[in-house]
Protein backbone atom coordinates (compact mmCIF):
# COMPACT_ATOMS: atom_id res chain seq x y z
CA UNK A 1 0.00 0.00 0.00
CA UNK A 2 2.85 2.29 0.82
CA UNK A 3 4.67 1.54 -2.40
CA UNK A 4 1.25 2.09 -4.42
CA UNK A 5 0.79 5.54 -2.65
CA UNK A 6 4.70 6.63 -3.08
CA UNK A 7 6.10 4.81 -5.69
CA UNK A 8 9.36 7.17 -6.40
CA UNK A 9 9.93 7.43 -2.49
CA UNK A 10 10.43 4.06 -1.59
CA UNK A 11 13.83 4.19 -4.03
CA UNK A 12 15.38 6.05 -1.81
CA UNK A 13 14.44 4.62 1.42
CA UNK A 14 16.99 1.75 2.98
CA UNK A 15 14.93 -1.26 3.32
CA UNK A 16 15.34 -4.97 2.39
CA UNK A 17 12.83 -3.72 -0.57
CA UNK A 18 15.82 -2.30 -2.34
CA UNK A 19 17.06 -5.63 -3.17
CA UNK A 20 14.03 -6.72 -4.48
CA UNK A 21 14.17 -3.90 -6.79
CA UNK A 22 17.85 -4.71 -7.71
CA UNK A 23 16.97 -8.63 -8.40
CA UNK A 24 14.25 -7.58 -10.56
CA UNK A 25 16.52 -5.27 -12.35
CA UNK A 26 19.04 -8.01 -12.97
CA UNK A 27 16.39 -10.31 -14.14
CA UNK A 28 14.95 -8.21 -16.65
CA UNK A 29 18.23 -7.64 -18.37
CA UNK A 30 18.72 -11.06 -18.20
CA UNK A 31 15.36 -11.40 -20.08
CA UNK A 32 16.30 -8.73 -22.20
CA UNK A 33 19.29 -10.15 -23.23
CA UNK A 34 17.87 -13.37 -24.42
CA UNK A 35 15.11 -11.22 -25.86
CA UNK A 36 18.10 -9.97 -28.03
CA UNK A 37 19.59 -13.35 -28.64
CA UNK A 38 16.40 -14.78 -30.83
CA UNK A 39 15.39 -11.56 -32.15
CA UNK A 40 18.98 -11.83 -34.11
CA UNK A 41 18.60 -16.09 -35.08
CA UNK A 42 14.78 -15.85 -35.47
CA UNK A 43 13.53 -17.48 -38.75
CA UNK A 44 9.99 -16.91 -39.06
CA UNK A 45 9.16 -20.20 -40.64
CA UNK A 46 11.04 -22.91 -37.96
CA UNK A 47 10.66 -20.94 -34.57
CA UNK A 48 12.18 -22.92 -31.78
CA UNK A 49 10.41 -21.57 -28.78
CA UNK A 50 7.99 -19.61 -26.52
CA UNK A 51 10.18 -16.33 -27.53
CA UNK A 52 10.12 -17.24 -30.91
CA UNK A 53 6.82 -17.89 -31.58
CA UNK A 54 5.67 -14.35 -29.28
CA UNK A 55 7.68 -12.17 -31.63
CA UNK A 56 6.92 -13.98 -34.67
CA UNK A 57 3.07 -12.78 -33.14
CA UNK A 58 4.54 -9.13 -32.75
CA UNK A 59 5.79 -8.85 -36.49
CA UNK A 60 2.14 -9.70 -37.79
CA UNK A 61 -0.19 -7.89 -35.21
CA UNK A 62 -2.39 -5.21 -36.83
CA UNK A 63 -3.98 -3.10 -34.12
CA UNK A 64 -2.08 -0.95 -31.34
CA UNK A 65 -4.29 -2.79 -29.24
CA UNK A 66 -3.23 -6.29 -29.69
CA UNK A 67 -1.83 -7.44 -26.37
CA UNK A 68 1.72 -9.08 -28.32
CA UNK A 69 3.75 -6.12 -26.82
CA UNK A 70 7.70 -6.25 -25.67
CA UNK A 71 6.19 -5.42 -22.65
CA UNK A 72 3.91 -7.97 -22.08
CA UNK A 73 6.98 -10.74 -23.77
CA UNK A 74 9.52 -9.44 -20.51
CA UNK A 75 6.36 -10.12 -18.07
CA UNK A 76 5.21 -13.39 -19.52
CA UNK A 77 8.85 -14.75 -19.22
CA UNK A 78 9.52 -13.32 -15.74
CA UNK A 79 6.26 -15.11 -14.76
CA UNK A 80 8.03 -18.07 -15.95
CA UNK A 81 11.16 -17.73 -14.58
CA UNK A 82 10.21 -16.40 -11.34
CA UNK A 83 6.81 -17.09 -10.18
CA UNK A 84 6.53 -20.78 -11.19
CA UNK A 85 10.00 -21.89 -9.38
CA UNK A 86 8.26 -19.66 -6.22
CA UNK A 87 5.25 -21.86 -6.73
CA UNK A 88 7.33 -25.13 -7.17
CA UNK A 89 9.61 -24.90 -4.49
CA UNK A 90 6.69 -23.80 -1.70
CA UNK A 91 4.54 -26.91 -3.54
CA UNK A 92 7.37 -29.43 -2.88
CA UNK A 93 8.57 -28.42 0.48
CA UNK A 94 4.86 -28.70 1.83
CA UNK A 95 3.96 -31.81 -0.71
CA UNK A 96 7.22 -33.31 1.40
CA UNK A 97 5.78 -32.54 4.81
CA UNK A 98 2.26 -33.61 4.13
CA UNK A 99 4.00 -36.92 3.38
CA UNK A 100 6.11 -37.61 6.13
CA UNK A 101 2.81 -36.95 7.85
CA UNK A 102 0.90 -39.06 5.83
CA UNK A 103 3.32 -42.07 5.90
CA UNK A 104 0.73 -44.39 4.14
CA UNK A 105 0.19 -42.28 1.09
CA UNK A 106 3.85 -42.19 0.65
CA UNK A 107 3.81 -45.86 0.55
CA UNK A 108 1.25 -46.63 -1.96
CA UNK A 109 2.68 -43.83 -4.11
CA UNK A 110 6.37 -45.45 -4.35
CA UNK A 111 4.39 -48.75 -4.74
CA UNK A 112 2.83 -47.56 -7.86
CA UNK A 113 6.31 -46.11 -9.22
CA UNK A 114 7.99 -49.46 -8.50
CA UNK A 115 5.25 -51.23 -10.48
CA UNK A 116 5.27 -48.42 -13.51
CA UNK A 117 8.49 -46.83 -13.50
CA UNK A 118 11.02 -49.41 -11.67
CA UNK A 119 13.91 -48.33 -10.01
CA UNK A 120 16.60 -48.75 -12.92
CA UNK A 121 15.08 -45.83 -15.58
CA UNK A 122 14.14 -42.33 -14.95
CA UNK A 123 10.12 -41.37 -15.22
CA UNK A 124 8.43 -39.63 -18.10
CA UNK A 125 5.71 -38.13 -18.81
CA UNK A 126 4.09 -40.86 -20.52
CA UNK A 127 3.96 -43.20 -17.25
CA UNK A 128 1.53 -40.04 -16.10
CA UNK A 129 -1.63 -41.47 -17.28
CA UNK A 130 -0.26 -45.23 -15.84
CA UNK A 131 0.01 -43.64 -12.13
CA UNK A 132 -3.53 -42.13 -11.24
CA UNK A 133 -2.49 -42.44 -7.45
CA UNK A 134 0.52 -40.54 -7.73
CA UNK A 135 -1.56 -37.87 -9.88
CA UNK A 136 -3.71 -37.65 -8.08
CA UNK A 137 -1.65 -36.82 -4.70
CA UNK A 138 0.55 -34.09 -6.34
CA UNK A 139 -3.28 -32.35 -7.31
CA UNK A 140 -4.25 -33.33 -3.52
CA UNK A 141 -1.38 -31.37 -2.74
CA UNK A 142 -1.47 -28.39 -4.94
CA UNK A 143 -5.70 -28.12 -3.51
CA UNK A 144 -4.88 -28.63 -0.30
CA UNK A 145 -2.05 -26.06 0.37
CA UNK A 146 -3.64 -23.35 -2.31
CA UNK A 147 -0.31 -21.38 -3.03
CA UNK A 148 -1.69 -18.26 -3.61
CA UNK A 149 -4.94 -17.92 -1.86
CA UNK A 150 -6.69 -15.35 -3.25
CA UNK A 151 -4.76 -15.39 -6.55
CA UNK A 152 -3.30 -11.89 -8.36
CA UNK A 153 -5.88 -9.38 -9.71
CA UNK A 154 -7.19 -9.62 -12.93
CA UNK A 155 -9.53 -7.18 -14.99
CA UNK A 156 -12.98 -7.53 -16.40
CA UNK A 157 -12.44 -7.74 -20.29
CA UNK A 158 -16.32 -6.35 -20.81
CA UNK A 159 -19.40 -5.75 -18.86
CA UNK A 160 -20.50 -8.66 -16.94
CA UNK A 161 -23.55 -9.13 -15.06
CA UNK A 162 -23.03 -11.81 -12.50
CA UNK A 163 -25.95 -12.80 -10.06
CA UNK A 164 -27.86 -9.33 -9.44
CA UNK A 165 -24.54 -7.68 -9.75
CA UNK A 166 -23.07 -5.69 -12.62
CA UNK A 167 -19.39 -5.75 -12.94
CA UNK A 168 -17.89 -2.93 -14.78
CA UNK A 169 -15.54 -3.63 -17.70
CA UNK A 170 -12.03 -2.68 -16.29
CA UNK A 171 -12.69 -3.99 -12.89
CA UNK A 172 -9.99 -5.40 -10.87
CA UNK A 173 -11.39 -8.88 -9.32
CA UNK A 174 -9.18 -10.84 -7.38
CA UNK A 175 -10.97 -14.65 -7.18
CA UNK A 176 -10.76 -16.43 -4.05
CA UNK A 177 -8.86 -19.66 -5.48
CA UNK A 178 -9.45 -20.92 -1.56
CA UNK A 179 -13.03 -20.97 -1.35
CA UNK A 180 -13.32 -22.89 -4.61
CA UNK A 181 -10.29 -25.86 -3.73
CA UNK A 182 -11.77 -25.95 -0.44
CA UNK A 183 -15.59 -26.44 -1.89
CA UNK A 184 -17.18 -28.67 0.16
CA UNK A 185 -19.65 -29.87 -2.00
CA UNK A 186 -16.64 -30.92 -4.75
CA UNK A 187 -13.93 -32.42 -1.89
CA UNK A 188 -15.99 -33.71 1.36
CA UNK A 189 -13.77 -32.64 4.22
CA UNK A 190 -11.59 -30.30 2.26
CA UNK A 191 -9.21 -29.61 5.05
CA UNK A 192 -8.48 -33.45 5.32
CA UNK A 193 -5.55 -34.02 2.91
CA UNK A 194 -6.82 -36.97 0.75
CA UNK A 195 -5.80 -37.62 -2.68
CA UNK A 196 -9.54 -39.59 -2.73
CA UNK A 197 -10.63 -35.95 -3.74
CA UNK A 198 -9.31 -36.93 -7.03
CA UNK A 199 -9.82 -40.46 -7.55
CA UNK A 200 -13.22 -42.49 -8.72
CA UNK A 201 -14.40 -45.31 -7.21
CA UNK A 202 -12.36 -47.73 -9.78
CA UNK A 203 -8.83 -46.04 -8.42
CA UNK A 204 -8.86 -43.85 -11.49
CA UNK A 205 -7.63 -40.55 -11.60
CA UNK A 206 -10.88 -37.97 -11.66
CA UNK A 207 -10.57 -34.55 -12.93
CA UNK A 208 -12.39 -31.43 -11.15
CA UNK A 209 -13.48 -28.51 -12.52
CA UNK A 210 -12.80 -27.11 -9.09
CA UNK A 211 -9.33 -27.09 -9.40
CA UNK A 212 -7.56 -23.81 -9.83
CA UNK A 213 -4.71 -24.31 -8.27
CA UNK A 214 -2.87 -22.07 -11.51
CA UNK A 215 -5.81 -19.42 -11.36
CA UNK A 216 -9.02 -19.03 -13.43
CA UNK A 217 -9.55 -17.24 -16.97
CA UNK A 218 -7.94 -16.08 -19.92
CA UNK A 219 -5.01 -15.00 -17.61
CA UNK A 220 -4.48 -18.28 -16.25
CA UNK A 221 -0.60 -18.62 -15.09
CA UNK A 222 1.57 -19.19 -18.43
CA UNK A 223 3.72 -21.79 -16.36
CA UNK A 224 1.27 -24.14 -15.62
CA UNK A 225 1.92 -27.01 -18.14
CA UNK A 226 5.60 -26.55 -17.52
CA UNK A 227 4.86 -26.46 -13.68
CA UNK A 228 2.59 -29.60 -13.49
CA UNK A 229 5.38 -31.42 -15.79
CA UNK A 230 7.68 -30.45 -13.22
CA UNK A 231 6.18 -31.47 -10.04
CA UNK A 232 5.76 -34.80 -11.59
CA UNK A 233 8.88 -35.64 -12.33
CA UNK A 234 10.53 -34.02 -9.55
CA UNK A 235 8.14 -35.66 -6.89
CA UNK A 236 8.71 -39.09 -8.74
CA UNK A 237 12.50 -39.09 -9.29
CA UNK A 238 12.63 -38.46 -4.98
CA UNK A 239 10.52 -41.00 -4.02
CA UNK A 240 12.04 -43.56 -6.61
CA UNK A 241 15.32 -43.55 -4.96
CA UNK A 242 14.59 -41.93 -1.17
CA UNK A 243 12.93 -43.21 1.41
CA UNK A 244 11.60 -39.86 3.76
CA UNK A 245 11.96 -40.71 7.35
CA UNK A 246 10.66 -37.36 10.12
CA UNK A 247 12.74 -36.69 13.19
CA UNK A 248 9.60 -36.23 15.02
CA UNK A 249 6.27 -38.77 15.25
CA UNK A 250 4.02 -37.83 11.98
CA UNK A 251 1.48 -37.69 14.54
CA UNK A 252 2.91 -34.43 15.67
CA UNK A 253 4.06 -33.15 12.30
CA UNK A 254 1.98 -29.50 12.12
CA UNK A 255 0.72 -28.85 8.20
CA UNK A 256 -1.05 -25.28 8.98
CA UNK A 257 -0.04 -22.12 7.52
CA UNK A 258 1.76 -19.76 9.24
CA UNK A 259 0.23 -17.14 6.75
CA UNK A 260 -2.30 -17.24 4.20
CA UNK A 261 -1.49 -13.59 2.32
CA UNK A 262 -0.94 -13.37 -1.19
CA UNK A 263 1.08 -16.56 -0.67
CA UNK A 264 1.70 -19.58 1.36
CA UNK A 265 3.92 -20.05 4.08
CA UNK A 266 4.55 -23.18 6.25
CA UNK A 267 6.45 -23.76 9.17
CA UNK A 268 10.33 -25.07 8.77
CA UNK A 269 11.05 -28.64 9.15
CA UNK A 270 13.77 -31.19 8.44
CA UNK A 271 13.80 -34.70 7.04
CA UNK A 272 16.01 -37.67 6.17
CA UNK A 273 16.52 -38.19 2.97
CA UNK A 274 17.18 -42.42 3.07
CA UNK A 275 18.24 -44.11 -0.23
CA UNK A 276 17.20 -47.44 -0.85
Amino acid sequence: MLYNAFPSLLHYLPGSHNILFKNMTEQRKFILEKIKEHQESLDLNNPQDFIDYFLIKMEKKHSKQSEFTMDNLITSLWDLLTARIEAISITLRYGLLLLLKHPEVTAKVQEEINHVVGRNQSPCMQDRSRMPYTDAVIHEIMRYIVVVPNNLPHAAAQDIKFREYIIPKGTTILTSLTSILHDGKEFPNPEQFDPGHFLDKTGNFKKSDYFMAFSAGKRVCAGEGLARMELFLLLVSILQHFTLKSLVDPKNIDTTQLLKALGSLLHFYEVYFIAF
